[in-house]
């Protein structure tokens, strides 16, 4: 089991360091180019959701981010340090009083895009996991 951690200020323009970071977990766990873009999509809207709704984009607060290589999956964490929010009552994007709104899809994407995904307890950290 091989894990990798790093840790970022909330500032959107450090977006490139965990795209770096996917690029090189790409180079060291032969990942796929459909699985790679799916990673890349999934870990950066994760990250923007801990910067922005997690960490208010407060700078001195951190986002961080590991990757795990288990068995047949590789599992993303991303961890804000903020208090967390009510992941069990979102909002259905696809309703139609919210097909209009400019937000509240990034947790229905990451869904999408991964073969599983959990939460912590208060909603701060979550793991994501790709079938490799």
């Amino acid at each position: 089991m091989n894990e990798f951690n790093i840790k970022i200020p909330s500032i959107i323009d450090n977006l490139r360091i965990v795209e770096s970071f996917i690029d090189n977990a790409r180079d060291n766990y032969n990942i796929s180019d459909d699985l790679y873009g799916n990673i890349m999509i999934a870990v950066t809207e994760s990250v923007t959701n801990a910067i922005i709704h997690g960490n208010n984009q407060e700078r001195e607060k951190n986002v961080h981010l590991s990757i795990e290589a288990l068995e047949n999956q590789i599992a993303f964490e991303i961890k804000d340090e903020g208090t967390g929010f009510d992941y069990l009552n979102l909002p259905d994007p696809t309703s139609p009083e919210n097909l209009t709104k400019p937000g509240g899809r990034g947790i229905f994407l990451i869904s999408n895009l991964c073969d599983k995904y959990k939460f912590d307890q208060t909603g701060s950290c979550i793991k994501l996991y790709f079938n490799v």
